[in-house]
């Protein structure tokens, strides 16, 4: 055991952070906001200049931050466990965002999808015992 393993732990994750383009912050409210029903949060003034929006929900926060040149995280994704996975499935197939089911993680529903552009997106509900 290493020695300064026994003077820290760490906690719960803050938050996950995502990269949009530049002016992409309608289209994160309209995603994050309407269609996934959490609720903006203000960013403090000095980081509020950069752009970007962050949204907070039942534990989690997400941070929406400008990149430029902006590319969408396609394999690297925050996992997120849902309550009501088919219903939320279908909420966001019927807002235009494709939905890829995947049965290979134990013990849960899950799918894929991705954010207005293009981040990957894993959502999981625990399947009952």
């Amino acid at each position: 055991m290493n020695d300064a393993a026994t003077s820290y732990r760490l906690g719960r994750l803050h938050h996950v952070q995502l990269a949009i383009p530049p002016r992409g912050e309608e289209a994160c409210r309209a995603f994050w906001g309407a269609l996934l029903g959490l609720v903006e949060v203000d960013k403090p003034p000095v980081l509020a200049a950069r752009g970007g929006c962050w949204f907070r929900g039942d534990g989690l926060e997400v941070h929406l931050g400008v990149e430029d040149p902006f590319a969408p995280a396609r394999k690297a994704h925050p996992g997120v466990l849902v309550i009501g996975l088919p219903a939320l499935a279908s909420a966001l197939e019927a807002a235009g965002h494709a939905v890829t089911w995947d049965p290979e993680f134990p013990g849960h529903a899950r799918l894929y999808t991705a954010d207005p552009f293009g981040n990957r997106l894993e959502l999981l509900e625990p399947l009952p015992a």
